[in-house]
């Protein structure tokens, strides 16, 4: 079990690096794409700590 939570772990935090990765290359990033990758990047850390929690069961 834990394997596989360590593979999605692993797989959300490379998500989330794409994420901030994009924001931080456009120079001239629109306030809509703003919300909807910050809506994405909340997402995704509410997977990662659902996952963490789920680890140290």
């Amino acid at each position: 079990m834990n394997t596989k939570i360590d593979t999605a772990i692993a797989y959300y935090s490379k998500q989330g690096s794409k994420l901030l990765k994009t924001v931080n290359s456009k120079s001239n990033i629109t306030a809509d794409e703003l919300i909807k990758l910050g809506e994405d990047m909340a997402i995704i850390e509410y997977k990662l700590t659902a996952l963490e929690i789920a680890k140290e069961s």
